[in-house]
């Protein structure tokens, strides 16, 4: 019961909850990226979502314009702007994916959704029946640290995830999250 109606209704609790509380810090984020680096705010790319179907994925911009689409593992390769590198250290460029939850491309827990290029990834969660689960904002892989694991590792995770898929796991896993955040974060 819990996937198939609790989930989406923990979704939406959390994310309007969230917008209220968050939205006049994004709302300083968005007039602070548009004074300090003309362009839009957000950053949108297309990713591999629910049994592999493709959906654009907000962020918020912190890449100079006309930067390449790359996986998160691959971005200490690019250049960041100086707001880029504070709401990246804060994690606060992902808020807007609140609004892809809404929406219902994503989850608040779940696997992270891949860049559609990140084809061994995508073939593993297939097999491994990961790919049948809505993406999240935060998943077992992120805390326990997705950008330093192998392909395979994350695809691992994400198949004990879907597997094991209860409000008790993703209660335990969206706390977990928090204390992740507080660690310090990776230099770009």
């Amino acid at each position: 019961m819990y996937q198939v109606i609790g989930k989406r209704l923990l979704d939406i609790i959390i994310v309007l909850s969230a917008v209220i509380i968050l939205f006049p810090l994004m709302l300083v984020v968005a007039i602070f990226i548009k004074i300090f680096d003309p362009g839009p705010v957000f950053f949108k790319q297309l990713r591999t979502g629910r049994n592999g179907k493709e959906f654009w994925f907000y962020k918020f911009r912190s890449m100079p314009l006309n930067t390449g689409n790359l996986p998160s593992d691959q971005i200490g390769q690019m250049k960041l702007t100086w707001i880029g590198r504070l709401i990246r250290r804060t994690n606060i460029d992902e808020l807007p994916q609140l609004f892809n939850i809404f929406k219902g491309d994503m989850s608040v827990v779940g696997p992270r959704p891949p860049v559609p290029g990140q084809k061994e990834l995508i073939q593993l969660r297939n097999q491994n029946g990961a790919i049948k689960v809505r993406p999240g904002l935060t998943g077992l892989a992120q805390i326990n640290s997705f950008d330093g694991m192998s392909i395979e590792e994350k695809a691992n995770n994400d198949a004990d995830y879907s597997a094991e898929i209860s409000l008790i796991n993703d209660v335990k896993i969206i706390f977990s999250t928090f204390s992740y955040l507080l660690k310090p974060p990776p230099v770009y």
